[in-house]
């Protein structure tokens, strides 16, 4: 497949990376000329130097036969119009574009939003992404990382081990013994900054992170057996009020379950916009490291923090200062991934990266065929896979200890019809079923040669 990426930024970055991996034809453009040639240095990319948008950059680029363009540059018009350029002069037949004003998108996802007129066939939406992200989060607050599967009848759940974890230093085979009702299984553990698929035979230790794999129905037990207390949460404290903290507060004002929601915003235009904006939600202008105003959002009665500012080192450490004042949950908004190390001294107990979720979003869209859905894990150093399998997908009809699947491979839950499995050894993996699989980076190619979907992306 014949791919130019518009934009060389850390999401574009990414994405040539995750397609020149798997041999794909990839073209980098960017008007910085520096990101073009630290992408050409790097990886298996062709390089083009120039503004996305005009129509000469993109001849040079390849764009007369190129069968993807996903435009991710900082500017949306300059995303809409790469599209429609694209479109119109090149005939591209898949365009995908990330959009950030709220006003574009309440337009493209309006009734009066017609393709071709605006020839954009995906939008991705970062903030919209991060909000849904922070949902999930506040939703397993014992959780640093979590994502849906299966319909939302799997969770993927991210979870770090302490000394009270009462299934440490047993062998993960024993797991299905002591708890034979469990549909859980553990398909990712990374320990001492190692990332590693787990055997049968492998035992679990203090300050390891692991990811589990389980049916909805029993989210709640799993975290209890690897030692996190299920806690519903009623109060929030929401440090920005930007386009992430504002959409954030709207969900949280939409459920059922009653969630009060107090807002602090350090600039007035943006606090009053939010206050104009919401219906229950308590907005505070001031600043969120103020310990007096966080007082006055009653950090200490607050089930959990959320700091979400366009701003790094203020995410941190207004966590860090709730922390301190009895708050007993924070999930902060992080861009920086050389920042991420410091979670846990910093006794952060959750993260947000803008820059996965949308990756995520966009290899998604990106393996359309019959790869339903990718998760990017940590700094591209896996992915979650849920693809459904063709009758002539090498693993059809094969049980999961006859595939032959690599080192940095396991399968997670199944989905037969309707019911949710988790694999045995002894599972036959059948035409039509939808499975789960986490895969390390080095062996993307291989699985989807197993799942036979390289060839189908769109």
């Amino acid at each position: 497949m014949k791919v130019i990426i518009c934009g060389a930024g850390q999401v574009g970055w990414q994405i040539a990376r995750y397609l020149s991996g798997e041999r794909n034809d990839v073209t980098v453009v960017d008007s910085n000329e520096e990101l073009v040639r630290r992408a050409t240095d790097l990886l298996d990319v062709q390089g083009v130097c120039g503004f996305a948008s005009y129509p000469d950059v993109l001849e040079r680029a390849g764009a007369r036969d190129a069968d993807m363009i996903i435009a991710a540059t900082h500017a949306d018009e300059v995303n809409m119009v790469t599209c429609q350029v694209a479109h119109s002069v090149f005939e591209v037949p898949r365009k995908i574009a990330r959009l950030r004003a709220q006003s574009y998108l309440d337009v493209v996802h309006s009734d009066l939003y017609r393709r071709d007129h605006l020839p954009i066939d995906v939008v991705i939406s970062p903030e919209k992404e991060v909000a849904e992200a922070a949902l999930q989060r506040l939703s397993a607050p014992a959780t640093f990382d979590i994502e849906s599967f299966l319909d939302g009848k799997a969770q993927l759940l991210g979870i770090a081990l302490a000394a009270d974890c009462p299934v440490l230093n047993t062998p993960l085979r024993q797991l299905t013994d002591l708890f034979s009702t469990l549909r859980a299984i553990v398909v990712g553990v990374r320990r001492e900054g190692r990332l590693f698929s787990p055997d049968s035979g492998d035992q679990l230790f203090d300050g390891d992170e692991i990811y589990v794999f389980c049916h909805s129905d029993d989210t709640d037990r799993t975290l209890e057996i690897f030692g996190k207390s299920v806690e519903k949460q009623d109060r929030v404290v929401i440090v920005g009020g930007g386009n992430v903290g504002l959409e954030v507060a709207k969900h949280l004002e939409t459920r059922a379950s009653r969630i009060r929601v107090k807002m602090i915003e350090k600039n007035r235009a943006a606090a009053e916009r939010a206050a104009e904006a919401l219906e229950r939600t308590i907005v505070l202008h001031g600043d969120g490291l103020n310990a007096d105003l966080l007082a006055e959002a009653n950090i200490r009665g607050a089930g959990a923090i959320l700091t979400v500012t366009d701003d790094d080192k203020t995410n941190l450490l207004a966590a860090v200062r709730a922390k301190s004042l009895g708050c007993p949950m924070a999930i902060s908004l992080i861009n920086e991934p050389d920042l991420i190390p410091l979670m846990g001294p910093l006794d952060i107990d959750a993260y947000i990266n803008p820059r996965s979720t949308t990756v995520s979003s966009i290899l998604r869209h990106v393996r359309h065929g019959r790869v339903r859905g990718v998760y990017s894990i940590g700094d591209a150093e896996a992915e979650v896979l849920e693809a459904q399998i063709l009758s002539t997908a090498p693993m059809a009809g094969q049980l999961v200890r006859e595939i032959d699947l690599p080192e940095g491979v396991l399968v997670g839950p199944v989905m037969k019809g309707e019911t949710i499995v988790i694999p045995t050894g002894s599972t036959r993996i059948e035409e039509g079923d939808i499975v789960t699989l986490f895969v390390l980076a080095d062996d993307v190619h291989e699985v989807e040669r197993l799942l036979q979907v390289s060839i189908d992306y769109f």
